[in-house]
């Protein structure tokens, strides 16, 4: 998940942003309104989080703009106005999260995940390729066979197809499945996938769930490697 930082002040920018990415965010910082609104033009970002004191804008000033250009991306505002008037100010003008400064980074970590999961498409079929995953009964298929997953198994597989083509961090995929901020549950992610690959892939000869060197998995088409030929 690709998270943008608007704040004046550069010094608590870069911390939440090493934050963030320590538990598995990608995460870039700008300091003024305007380098904010010409970035959002041109890059795709899952969640703006928006400090109101800026250089150039005031915040919710800015944050009308966004909005007039029917920018749908999720906002989180801080701020240290912290008068009721002044957060459903914040909340009216399109926020979707207000919190007051100061705030625990635990908590700022939970109202991120809550704003992505309500964000999410609500969609009750996913597919990818000729695998088929029924989000209201739970079930998957692939072609015409029908693939019985544990409770774990279909999350992160529905996870991993809502996110079809994204490159997903296994500390990413704790957070949603376990919602967990630690690094504890990092390594059952490989195991969990080892079980989902014998049971989604195996029979065929298109690969879906595929590693990312150094990163974690993602879920898109590719042709099988015939392990005779590489040596795999």
């Amino acid at each position: 998940m690709r998270l943008l930082i608007v704040d004046g002040e550069k010094g608590i920018s870069e911390f939440l942003a090493h934050s963030l990415a320590g538990v598995g965010y990608q995460v870039e910082c700008l300091t003024t309104g305007e380098e904010a609104l010409a970035r959002l033009a041109t890059d795709p970002f899952d969640l703006l989080i928006l400090e109101l004191a800026l250089p150039d804008i005031d915040g919710l000033r800015l944050l009308e703009k966004i909005r007039n250009r029917k920018g749908d991306i999720p906002v989180i505002v801080l701020s240290g106005r912290a008068t009721v008037e002044e957060r459903v100010r914040g909340l009216e003008m399109g926020a979707d999260d207000y919190m007051v400064k100061p705030f625990a980074l635990i908590e700022l970590q939970a109202r991120i995940k809550a704003v992505l999961r309500r964000a999410m498409p609500s969609q009750d079929r996913l597919q990818v390729a000729d695998l088929t995953l029924d989000c209201v009964r739970r079930r998957v298929s692939r072609g015409n066979r029908q693939i019985d997953l544990a409770p774990k198994e279909f999350d992160i597989l529905e996870y991993l197809m809502r996110n079809a083509g994204q490159n997903l961090s296994r500390t990413q995929i704790v957070q949603h499945v376990w919602e967990r901020d630690y690094d504890g549950l990092t390594n059952i992610v490989d195991v969990y996938i080892r079980h989902l690959r014998s049971k989604v892939d195996d029979a065929h000869a298109i690969r879906l769930i595929q590693t990312v060197r150094g990163v974690g998995y993602t879920i898109q088409p590719r042709e099988a490697v015939q392990s005779a030929r590489f040596g795999a």
